[in-house]
Parts: C-alpha cells; structure tokens; sequence
C-alpha cells in the first residue's frame, strides 16, 4: 500500500521524474495501470509504450523483455514514454481486478497476440504497433523514434483505419474463403477467379481491404488448382500490381513477393 500522505499518481510521477537521470535498468520505471499510465502521460506530456505480454509463457515476450526492456540502455525511453506493462499469466497468480482491468484493455484495443507493444498518445489513443524486435535495445530505440512520428492526428487517424480495415479483412477473408474453397477442391481455376471478382464486386471492396483479400484468395486458387506452376502465381501477381494504385504502401511489399515468387521459379529451373 502507499502512503497516504501522497497520492498514488504524484508518486509514479516522480519515479518517472527520477528515471530520466539514469539510464540503469532498475530505474526504468513500468507501471502496471494504463489509467494511471495516462495520467502521468498527461503531467509529464509523453506518450506511451504498453507491453501486452505473457509474462509466464509467452518465448517471444520473455525474449523481448530480457533482450530489450531488461537492458541499462532502455532506460533512454523514458524521456519519451510512460511504460506501462499488462500482462496476461497463465501460472502465477494476479489479482481479481488487475486481470479484469487488463482483459478489459485487450478487448479495448483488439490484442489478438502477445508480445504486443502499443503505443498512444498522452490521452489514451493508439498511433502504432509493433512487437518482438531483433536487435538489442539501441535498434529498437531506434525503431520506437520512427514510430513515435506518427503521433500526430493524421498518424492516429491513419492507424484506427488500418484497425478496421483489419476486422474487414478478418470478417470478410473468412467468407469468401467459405465460397471459394468449393473451386479449390475441383481445381476449378477459372470458376474460383470469377466467384472471387464477383465477391469483391458484391462487397464493394477498395484500398487495402480489397488488395489483401484478392491477393490472398487469388493466389491460394492459383496454388490449388495449379500446384507447383510459378507461372500461374506470376501470373496473378503480375495482373494485381498492375491494378494497385502506385500510391499505395503495400505495392512495394507486393512487389517484393513477386521478385521471391520469381526467384523460386528460376531456380526450380536449373534443377
């Protein structure tokens, strides 16, 4: 329990206050209450770092937390977050209300996986994610700077767009999978490649919802009814580059499949 004499939330800022004239591990302070992490956030205008972590039994987390948050030189986020860490046990025991207010937390946000690390404004709101990093703490200090860019109301605006378009994909991904898998199972090409445009049409799909989708469906078809033929997937990928708008960000990425599909093909050749 704490005193008293000095409310809970001037302590933590205090501690915060501290870290930053240190960069020893002991002194990087975490929190385990975003509500209390927003209100420091707040007094001491920063954002903040959430690790959603299973402390117990998650690899990854573990690695991440001995790798990165455990290391002297983390200590240097402090001067841009509040740390706040909600973990999600499977053996040891937590309190009736920590688990509730972090389940709470998970649902707020969507947390599908751990480790997942959040970042949010000093309000609360969400502007990036990311996760496990290789690399050491100085690369992924390096890495929490370029994300903290986004930190303005355009990234903010940008990432609860990419938060829905995920529940589109999700929602929509698992239906047309429902129609589709009949033409898998008759390698039925053709038939697949019109029930899939006909979906696309019927739904209205655009942007990035519609591109992950049709990659995805196309290029299961293409690997189903015509397995083992790169030709057939170059050829798809080639035919949804071509209709990807050049402004969009994943066209750089879809492009780097297609050099790795390429690639694989060229060298079954020389088999």
């Amino acid at each position: 329990m704490f005193p008293k004499v000095m409310p809970r939330r001037f302590l933590a800022v205090a501690a915060l206050c501290l870290s930053a004239l240190s960069l020893s591990a002991a002194d990087a302070v975490w929190l385990t209450d975003l509500d209390e992490g927003i209100k420091v956030a707040k007094a001491e205008k920063k954002a903040i770092l959430v690790d959603f972590t299973g402390s117990d039994w998650c690899g990854w987390c573990i690695r991440l937390k001995k790798e990165v948050f455990d290391q002297k030189e983390f200590a240097a986020a402090a001067k841009d977050f509040v740390l706040v860490e909600l973990d999600y046990p499977q053996k040891k025991k937590q309190p009736a209300e920590e688990k509730a207010k972090n389940k709470a937390w998970a649902d707020k946000f969507g947390i599908e996986g751990f480790p997942t690390i959040l970042l949010l404004d000093a309000n609360g709101e969400p502007f990036a994610q990311t996760g496990y990093e290789a690399g050491g703490p100085v690369k992924y200090l390096a890495h929490l700077a370029e994300l903290l860019k986004a930190n303005t109301a355009e990234g903010r605006q940008a990432f609860a767009q990419a938060k829905k378009d995920e529940g589109l994909v999700r929602a929509y991904g698992a239906e047309l999978e429902t129609i589709v898998t009949p033409f898998f199972e008759q390698k039925d090409f053709a038939g697949g490649e019109a029930a899939i445009a006909k979906f696309v049409k019927a739904k209205s799909l655009v942007g990035s919802v519609k591109l992950e989708l049709t990659v995805n469906a196309r290029i299961s078809l293409a690997q189903a009814c015509k397995p083992g033929d790169h030709a057939a997937v170059l050829k798809v990928l080639d035919e949804i580059i071509a209709e990807t708008p050049p402004d969009m960000k994943e066209l750089s990425e879809l492009k780097n499949f297609r050099a790795q599909v390429a690639a694989a093909a060229a060298a079954k050749e020389k088999k």
